[in-house]
């Protein structure tokens, strides 16, 4: 159960940010006996910009075929091999693709496996032979021998930096708490940051709602409290909005039906283009002007059929 919230808000993550990149799918099944990698993505052919975007992750997701198994704590050796099983049957299926659509497949092309984790203790990574790239990938990036098509990602030890946020935010302790801080520090227009608010206002929801909390839980309680009450905020101001919108839509309405005793779908549209005026602009105009005046002026519709 402590691994549920985590591995939800996980996939619901990464799936809301590479969806625009590429075919996502989540607890994706693999032939042999019955496996589900965490998140299987398949890149398309996005905008380079949306891609530069997410940063690191937009990086991975340009590559190639990925399996991003996230995390929550630092992975057994044994779970890091059942992350290479499922890697191996994948690829071994698109060899036999491309074999029956007599294609050629190059090594380069064959998908790759990302661990996710949020450390990555020495036995661990020299286990694995990973080591770090840093003319070409940023610190915590760890890629085993060529052959074995494997990277352990130590979230921990990621650079602070923008291109690094989203794989932060799976991170732990003070990580993701800064993390959570780069997040809501982000402009309230990203479309992004709003997206991901809201999955970490359900992740924490979820992880609040379990019976018996642990210390990881309550850990992760605190980490997203920032994150969690800035998405409330955002809810309530829209919902404030929203209220505000309706009640003058009732007052429109309520007046065209004191001057000619109903709306009909005429006076609807009407009403529609009355709302983005002020009160005191629409209420005298819905009290002097005739139907005929109110539907000359403020029916798009009809304008656009008289031009």
């Amino acid at each position: 159960m402590t691994r549920k919230p985590y591995d939800q808000f996980s996939k619901q993550l990464l799936e809301e940010l590479l969806s625009p990149l590429g075919k996502v799918e989540v607890n994706k099944e693999v032939t042999d006996e019955a496996r589900f990698v965490d998140v299987l993505f398949s890149p398309a052919l996005p905008p380079q910009e949306l891609a530069q975007s997410l940063g690191l992750l937009g990086r991975i997701a340009l590559l190639n075929t990925a399996l991003l198994e996230p995390f929550r704590n630092q992975p057994s050796k044994t779970e890091v091999r059942n992350c290479v099983l499922k890697l191996f049957t994948v690829i071994a299926d698109s060899q036999r693709k491309a074999k029956r659509e007599d294609t050629n497949l190059p090594e380069n092309d064959l998908a790759r496996l990302w661990i996710l984790a949020p450390s990555a203790s020495p036995g661990l990574l020299n286990g694995f032979g990973a080591k770090l790239d840093l003319e070409n990938w940023p610190s915590g990036v760890y890629f085993s021998p060529e052959s074995l098509r494997m990277v352990i990602v130590a979230i921990n030890e990621l650079p602070v930096r923008d291109d690094t946020l989203w794989f932060r935010l799976l991170g732990r302790g003070t990580v993701q708490i800064q993390a959570v801080k780069e997040l809501v520090a982000l402009s309230p227009e990203n479309l992004v940051r709003r997206n991901v608010l809201e999955i970490v206002y359900r992740w924490r929801i979820s992880v609040m709602t379990q019976t018996d909390l642990t210390e990881d839980d309550q850990e992760l309680i605190m980490n997203l409290t920032e994150a969690y009450q800035e998405a409330r905020a955002q809810a309530v101001q829209e919902g404030v909005q929203q209220g505000v919108q309706q009640g003058q839509r009732q007052v429109v309405q309520n007046l065209l039906r004191f001057r000619f005793g109903s709306v009909d779908e005429e006076l609807t549209r009407v009403v529609n283009n009355l709302l983005h005026l002020s009160p005191e602009e629409f209420t005298p105009l819905c009290l002097q002007l005739s139907r005929e005046e109110l539907l000359a002026r403020f029916d798009s519709h009809s304008n656009l059929n008289n031009q």
